[in-house]
């Protein structure tokens, strides 16, 4: 089991706090106390209630350092490593087989909780457990002092102590809280068998029907996840088209194509246009929850059209919000959005709010998913390093000298596609205001089953948003690549490139280890690499990667590249038929 450094501290005065112990705060805790010139005494503040309640036996975090989707990651690898109807088959009793694949999870996450322990143990990082609230720094006459430091009270309760709250002083506060997942009213949420995208990681027990709201990417990971589980899953979206909801969180239409695709092939039913008007749970856990349906905006739905489901487990999975809630940030004067995220400068300090003759403290900084989409863990690790950057860079740059140099490979500034740097452009610290509208300042990956991800501009945005009237897309199937052939056939890898140079703009893909490929893609528009240079490299046999030179040719034949496309699709549409075939025979031979 997971062991966490000591919680009791020797003195209450911190030259940096930070509230939340994701991988926000845990990757800030650890540049700010391990970094080269600024070895700064940090404590790290965490409320393992507060953080999806991923708990191991002994109360200990287990999803410390880990990402919100720590447990649908875990779950994700298991299902693909566990057959749950291989288990049945072995007569093993259902409870006994969720609880073979929920210790896999808890062992995968128990492991990174151990390494983040270890890590802030080495670092020096002081670990505080209990719920932070901000406390005014007030003078005698109920106004905020002076002192430039920031008092946060901890409140602590667990099962071996009663509730203490003590005080601590800090020079500066990353508030790293990050989201929580947004309860729509009239859903009777209790953690048994109506959750959300949180609460779910408290599942006792494996569903054998499922019924999940939500058209985005978590939704449609647990749709996946619970199919490949042997749950009988509908997903139900507002949207008359799923892939118009896809597209809307970024994706490029041929991906968002190929992911609902693989849902109707997993045997995921889609109940297009309609929202949950009422539930009906009954008191018995054995007779299912009945969900009675309505089209979108309370209208009837069209003749036909399912008006009644019956499941197991219910799970809403629309969308998430900022954590902020309980810190008392508005008697502190800091700003809020509508949604209760922190408005933050381009530094990432937190802007106050000037109506009032308040002195708030101008030491405060916030990272993450608190300060809004695009919701990442990668770019919230990354605003969490420049916040730290932002509070104690002017110590380095007394203390060393520094050159400026010139890049050679700097942009034409009339040229609206070229990338000099991901990072410059999007502003040195990922804030919210520059990095929302810029497609190169860091790559989009979607953890679903087969998986997704993209990184520059797709087709649209080159011609509409950039002004490139001549642009082209090249496309490789996984299918026309020999590892995909052997392995999984069912994918796609587009280049977008401008024509007639033949630049790469952007690169989209859909279908195994596309979180890993698009680095390469990233790579390759940040280089201004072209079709030629693809063409003339070569690639191991045997790797994704190949895709990357057969969609390059394709852009040089697109004529002959349609055909060898067609054949291929045809040829892979016989084999999953076979498959689907073969499936049947084997389960009717069963029963």
């Amino acid at each position: 089991s997971s062991s966490s450094p000591s919680s009791s501290s020797s003195s209450s005065s911190y030259d940096l706090a930070i509230i939340g112990a994701g991988p926000v705060g845990f990757q800030a805790a650890i540049a700010a106390s391990s970094y080269p010139f600024y070895r700064k005494k940090v404590c790290l503040i965490d409320c393992p209630t507060e953080s999806g309640v991923l708990l191991g036996t002994q109360g200990q975090d287990l999803s410390i350092g880990g990402p919100t989707g720590l447990f649908s990651k875990a779950l994700r690898d298991t299902s693909k490593r566990i057959r749950v109807s291989t288990l049945r088959g072995m007569g093993l009793r259902e409870d006994s087989v969720w609880n073979e694949i929920i210790c896999s999870c808890t062992d995968l996450a128990a492991q990174n909780a151990d390494d983040v322990f270890r890590q802030l143990k080495f670092a020096g990082v002081q670990y505080i457990e209990g719920f932070a609230v901000f406390q005014p720094n007030c003078d005698g006459d109920g106004d905020l002092d002076n002192d430039t430091t920031t008092l946060i009270s901890i409140t602590t309760n667990n099962q071996h102590q009663n509730a203490t709250t003590t005080t601590i002083r800090a020079d500066n506060v990353l508030i790293a809280t990050g989201s929580k997942p947004f309860r729509p009213e009239g859903i009777p949420f209790d953690g048994k068998r109506i959750f959300d995208s949180d609460s779910i990681n408290q599942l006792s027990y494996l569903p054998k029907s499922i019924a999940i709201t939500g058209s985005g990417i978590i939704a449609i990971e647990y749709a996946k996840i619970f199919r490949n589980l042997g749950a009988a899953v509908t997903l139900i979206i507002r949207d008359r088209a799923p892939m118009n909801a896809l597209k809307k969180i970024g994706l490029d239409r041929d991906v968002a194509a190929v992911l609902v695709a693989d849902l109707v092939r997993s045997g995921i039913r889609i109940e297009r246009g309609a929202q949950v008007q009422s539930f009906h749970v009954p008191n018995s856990s054995q007779a299912p929850i009945k969900l009675v349906l309505e089209g979108r905006n309370g209208t009837p739905l069209p003749a036909g059209q399912t008006t009644e489901l019956k499941c197991d487990t219910y799970l809403a999975a629309v969308g998430r919000k900022p954590n902020t809630a309980s810190l008392n940030l508005q008697n502190m004067g800091i700003q809020l959005d509508e949604y209760g995220g922190i408005l933050v400068d381009s530094k990432l300090r937190t802007i106050t709010t000037t109506a009032t003759d308040k002195k708030t403290p101008k030491n405060i900084y916030a990272a993450g998913d608190v300060v809004g989409r695009p919701f990442l863990a990668s770019t919230g690790v990354a605003q969490g390093v420049a916040a730290v950057s932002a509070m104690f860079r002017h110590q380095i740059q007394q203390e060393t000298t520094t050159t400026t140099t010139t890049d050679p490979n700097t942009c034409d500034p009339d040229d609206q596609a070229c990338v000099d740097d991901g990072i410059s452009m999007a502003g040195e610290s990922f804030d919210p205001g520059s990095i929302a509208s810029n497609p190169f300042a860091f790559p989009t990956g979607v953890w679903t089953s087969p998986e997704a991800a993209y990184y520059g501009l797709s087709l649209d945005q080159a011609k509409n948003d950039r002004g490139i009237a001549n642009v082209g897309e090249a496309i490789s199937l996984y299918a026309e690549c020999l590892r995909g052939r052997v392995f999984n056939p069912n994918g796609i890898l587009k280049l977008v490139y401008e024509k007639p140079a033949g630049r790469i703009l952007g690169v989209h893909i859909c279908g195994d280890d596309a979180c890993e490929l698009i680095h390469y893609g990233m790579e390759l528009v940040k280089a201004k690499r072209t079709i030629a240079d693809l063409t003339s490299s070569l690639y191991s046999a045997v790797t994704y990667h190949e895709m990357y030179r057969i969609a390059a040719e394709a852009a040089l034949d697109e004529s002959g590249a349609r055909k060898r496309r067609a054949a291929a699709g045809a040829a892979l549409a016989a084999r999953n038929r076979q498959n689907r075939n073969d499936n049947n025979n084997n389960n009717n031979g069963m029963g």
